[in-house]
């Protein structure tokens, strides 16, 4: 966002072809924007409001969510299978992409928090116990319950 300065001539908006008289104005893509002009095609959200970034594709400005949602690459749970949208918060251990609800030990379901150790053991997310535990039995093939 940048401040009009009061000795400068004022500015075309690119969204409006309007002369921008307001006190802040916008420079995406090399061009200048009144805040209501320079919005997301899909949702309509202000983009000088929710953050520094826009998409741009197919002649389409966008907010992240929806650049995501039209052109991001989707994938499915490693837990539960089910598609992952695009733009959806994920985990990651190794190669495997998880929901953030399903990425707890896949034998006592205990959820992690921030800075909680986990496992991957055959491809399974297992918590420091089950992990332990499953280290102290001879020919570990863990079961799920």
């Amino acid at each position: 966002m940048l401040s009009v300065q009061p000795d400068t001539k004022p500015k075309g908006c690119a969204g409006c072809n309007r002369k921008i008289k307001d006190r802040y104005l916008l420079k995406a893509l090399d061009k200048y924007w009144h805040e209501d002009c320079l919005k997301c095609a899909c949702c309509d959200c202000r983009l000088g409001e929710v953050g520094s970034t826009l998409y741009t594709k197919a002649n389409l400005i966008l907010c992240r969510r929806d650049y995501l949602r039209l052109f991001g690459v989707t994938g499915n749970c490693a837990a539960c299978s089910k598609l992952i949208p695009a733009f959806e918060m994920v985990m990651r251990a190794k190669d495997n992409v998880y929901h953030l609800d399903c990425f707890a030990c896949q034998l006592c379901n205990q959820r992690f928090c921030v800075g909680d150790k986990f496992f991957l053991k055959n491809n399974m997310i297992l918590c420091q116990t089950d992990y332990e535990e499953g280290l102290m039995k001879e020919g570990y093939t863990p079961q799920v319950r």
